[in-house]
C-alpha cells in the first residue's frame, strides 16, 4: 500500500541512499505503510527494535510488522526521522501521538543523550501545558491513544492545564480562546499575551466553554473534575454541563434569558460539532426539538449518546439550582428513551425534586417510553412529586431543629417556611396544569388521577378552579364513567374552595354528580351569606365611628387637601364596592331559586317514594270494617222490636271496630 507518508520517507530514504551508497536492509511495517530502513540507525536509539532482533535470533532479519504502534504510520515517521537525525517539528497536533511512539520503541536516555522520550517529554511539559489552545488539542489528540495517553499521565496533565486556567480571574485572561473578539485575537496575540496588562481585557466567565466542548465526554469528565477539585462555582459549572449537553445530544436547547452564565448562543459552540446543531438556539425556553419522527438514530450512536447522559449525570454538582429545572427535566427525557442505568435515572429524578416548584408544563409532558399505555408517563410525574415533598420536608426539619439555636436562626427558619410553601403552592397550580392535560387521555386509569391529585397537602392549594377543571376535562374524555366513580373522582376536591365563577360553571354542569352539585350550592350560598354579613358589620362600625361635623362645609373648610382628595378616592371605592355588592345580591337571588327548585324537585320525589300499596290497603281494610259495624247494629235493633231482651254487645268487639 503506497501512501503519502510511505512517499515521503521513501524520498528521505532515497537521498540517503544515494548520498551514503548504503541500501536499506530492513523493512518495518506498519498499518499496511512499509518503511525501508537500516538497522544500525533505528537499533542504536530504539530498545524495542533491539529486544525484537535479540528474541527472533535471526541476525539476518529483514522485516518487522507493528501494527500497534500508538500514533499509527504518522507516529512512526516521525520516530524514524529522528533516527535519522532529520529535524523533526514538534506541535500540539502531534506531540502526544509521538509521545507514546517514543515509549512504545523505548527510545529511553539509556540508548542515546538526548533521546525521543526527552526531546517529547520536555516540549509536553514547558511549551504544551502553558498554554490553553495547545493543551486543548493535545486533549483531544488523546482520544485515539489510549490506554498510552493514560498511563504516560499525558490526559491528567492536560486536564489539570485546562482547570487551573478555566479557574481563573477572567480579568486575568491573557491567551486566545475560541470566541474571543477580532480586535484582539490577532497574529501577534500568542507573542504579546505575556505583555498585555490583565485590566486592558476582560473575558467573560463562560470564556471557556466552547473550546472545552469539543472534547470526548470522558475527557470532559476529567476536566470537570479538576475544575471542581479546584473551587469553581457550582452555577459555572452546571452552565458548562448545560452548553455541552446541548452541543452533544441533539434534541436539547438550553433555556436562557440572557443573564450570568448561560447568556451564550448554543448554535456558535455547535459550529464545531455535528451537522444538526445549527436547528437549536440557547434561547427562548427549554424545548423538545423533533427533528424527523421518521430518523431513527442507529445502534452505535444510542450508546454513544447513552455514555454521555450517564456520564453528565455523575458530574453535576449536587447542590441545588447548579443547571436549570428544564435542563434536567429535557435530560430526563432522553434517559427513559434510551434507558440509561436505572440508578443514575434516579438520581436525576431526585435532582428534579429538588427544584421541582421551577417546571413548566411543557417539560413535565414527558412521553411513556414503557410498556405504559398512556400517553404521558404519569408515573414519572408522581416520583418527581414525592421527591420534592421528600425534599420539603427534609428542609423544614432541618429548619426546625436549627430554630432553638437564636433569633436570627429562627427568623432564618420561618423565610424557609414561607418559602416551602409558596413552593407547594406554585406545584398544586402545576400539578392542576398537569392533570388537566393528561386527563384527556382515555387510557389513563382513575386510581392514578386521584392518587396524583391528592398527593400534594390541602394547605397546597388555596382554590380548586385549577383541580375542578382537571376533574371536568377527565369526566368529558371518561363518559362511561358511573355513578360511584364520578363520586370518587369528585372526592379529591374541596367544594368551598371554588370561586364563584367555578361555582356558577359547576352548578349548571350536567357531568358532575346531583350530590356535589348541591354541595357546591350550598357553600356558594354560605359565601355569599357571610359576604354580605361582613360587609353589613362593616359599614355598621363605620357609621358608628364616623366623627359628627356641624355642616359640610366646616368639615370640608377644616380637612387637607390631601384628606380631601383621600375622601374623594375613598367614594369611588364605596361605590365600586356597593356595585359588586349589588351584583352580588343579584347572583345570590338566582343561587337561592335554584336552590329552592332542586329542593322541591327533591322533595317532591321523596313524596312520590312514601306513597306505597300498604297504605292504600290498609285504607280499603278499615273501610270494609266500618260496613260490617253498621249492618251488626241493624240486626240488633230487629231483634229487640221483636220481643226479645236486647243483647249486650260486647265491648271488646265494639271496641275493635271503632
Amino acid at each position: 500500500m503506497v501512501t503519502s507518508l510511505e512517499t515521503d520517507f521513501a524520498c528521505f530514504s532515497f537521498g540517503l541512499h544515494v548520498g551514503t551508497d548504503i541500501p536499506s536492509d530492513i523493512l518495518v511495517r506498519v498499518e499496511d505503510v512499509d518503511f525501508h530502513l537500516h538497522k544500525y540507525l533505528l537499533f542504536s536509539r530504539s530498545g524495542k527494535m533491539t529486544r525484537i532482533l535479540y528474541e527472533s535470533r535471526d541476525p539476518d532479519l529483514s522485516k518487522i510488522v507493528m501494527n500497534d504502534v500508538p500514533g499509527g504510520a504518522e507516529a512512526f515517521l516521525l520516530a524514524a526521522k529522528f533516527c535519522y537525525g532529520v529535524p523533526v517539528d514538534l506541535i500540539a497536533a502531534n506531540i502526544a501521538g509521538l509521545r507514546c511512539a517514543a515509549e512504545y520503541l523505548e527510545m529511553t536516555e539509556d540508548y542515546e543523550e538526548g533521546n525521543l522520550i526527552f526531546k517529547t517529554e520536555a516540549f509536553l511539559s514547558y511549551v504544551v501545558l502553558s498554554s490553553w489552545s495547545d493543551s486543548i488539542i493535545v486533549l483531544k489528540s488523546c482520544e485515539n491513544l489510549s490506554p498510552w495517553a493514560e498511563n504516560l499521565q499525558i490526559v491528567r496533565r492536560c486536564s489539570d492545564s485546562i482547570a487551573w486556567k478555566a479557574c481563573a480571574n477572567p480579568k486575568g485572561v491573557r491567551w486566545s480562546y475560541t470566541g474571543m473578539p477580532q480586535d484582539i485575537q490577532n497574529p501577534k496575540w500568542n507573542e504579546m499575551k505575556e505583555l498585555i496588562p490583565s485590566g486592558s481585557h476582560t473575558a467573560p466567565v463562560d470564556w471557556w466553554f466552547q473550546d472545552a466542548s469539543i472534547l470526548r465526554i470522558d475527557h470532559f469528565v476529567r476536566v470537570i473534575t479538576a475544575i471542581k477539585v479546584k473551587g469553581m462555582r457550582y452555577e459555572q459549572i452546571g452552565a458548562a454541563i448545560m452548553y455541552y449537553a446541548c452541543k452533544w445530544l441533539p434534541g436539547l436547547v438550553n433555556d436562557s434569558n440572557g443573564e450570568g452564565t448561560e447568556a451564550m448562543n448554543c448554535s456558535n459552540g455547535n459550529g464545531n460539532g455535528s451537522g444538526s446543531s445549527s436547528k437549536y438556539n440557547w434561547n427562548g425556553g427549554l424545548h423538545m426539538v423533533v427533528v424527523n419522527p421518521k430518523d431513527e438514530i442507529s445502534a452505535l450512536q444510542a450508546k454513544e449518546r447513552r455514555m454521555i447522559i450517564e456520564s453528565l449525570i455523575s458530574i453535576l454538582p449536587p447542590q441545588k439550582d447548579s443547571a436549570s429545572c428544564s435542563f434536567l427535566l429535557q435530560l430526563l427525557r432522553m434517559a427513559n428513551e434510551l434507558k440509561v442505568a436505572p440508578a443514575l435515572a434516579t438520581e436525576l429524578e431526585k435532582r428534579v425534586g429538588m427544584q421541582f416548584e421551577q417546571a413548566t408544563l411543557t417539560d413535565l409532558l414527558i412521553p411513556s417510553y414503557n410498556t405504559s399505555e398512556t400517553i404521558y408517563d404519569v408515573d414519572l410525574v408522581q416520583r418527581l412529586l414525592e421527591h420534592f415533598l421528600i425534599q420539603e420536608l427534609s428542609e423544614a426539619s432541618n429548619a426546625s431543629s436549627q430554630s432553638f439555636l437564636g433569633k436570627d436562626i429562627l427568623g432564618g427558619s420561618q423565610t424557609t417556611a414561607s418559602s416551602g410553601q409558596n413552593a407547594k403552592m406554585r406545584v398544586a397550580r402545576l400539578v392542576d396544569s398537569y392533570l388537566t392535560e393528561v386527563a384527556r387521555d382515555r387510557n389513563l386509569s382513575l386510581t392514578n388521577f386521584q392518587v396524583l391529585a391528592e398527593a400534594l397537602p390541602e394547605s397546597a392549594r388555596s382554590c380548586d378552579d385549577g383541580l375542578y377543571r382537571a376533574i371536568d376535562s377527565y369526566l368529558k374524555a371518561h363518559p362511561t364513567l358511573s355513578e360511584h366513580e364520578r363520586k370518587r373522582l369528585c372526592r379529591v376536591m374541596d367544594c368551598q374552595k371554588l370561586s364563584i365563577d367555578a361555582c356558577m360553571h359547576a352548578a349548571q354542569n350536567e357531568r358532575l354528580p346531583l350530590r356535589v352539585v348541591v354541595q357546591v350550592l350550598y357553600s356558594q350560598q354560605m359565601k355569599i351569606s357571610n359576604a354580605i354579613a361582613n360587609n353589613t358589620i362593616k359599614q355598621a362600625g363605620e357609621s358608628r365611628y364616623q366623627p359628627i361635623a356641624s355642616s359640610r362645609k366646616t368639615l370640608l373648610e377644616g380637612t387637607p387637601q390631601s384628606f380631601q382628595e383621600g375622601w374623594t378616592t375613598a367614594k369611588k371605592d364605596i361605590n365600586t364596592l356597593k356595585f359588586e355588592l349589588e351584583t352580588l345580591k343579584t347572583k345570590y337571588l338566582e343561587l337561592q331559586n335554584n336552590l329552592e327548585n332542586v329542593q322541591r324537585q327533591f322533595e317532591k320525589t321523596l313524596k312520590q317514594k312514601q306513597t306505597s300499596s300498604w297504605s292504600s290497603g290498609w285504607k280499603k281494610l278499615s273501610k270494609l270494617t266500618k260496613m260490617n259495624a253498621l249492618e251488626n247494629q241493624e240486626l240488633v235493633d230487629q231483634v229487640t222490636i221483636a220481643g226479645e231482651k236486647p243483647r249486650k254487645t260486647h265491648r271488646r268487639w265494639r271496641n275493635s271496630i271503632s
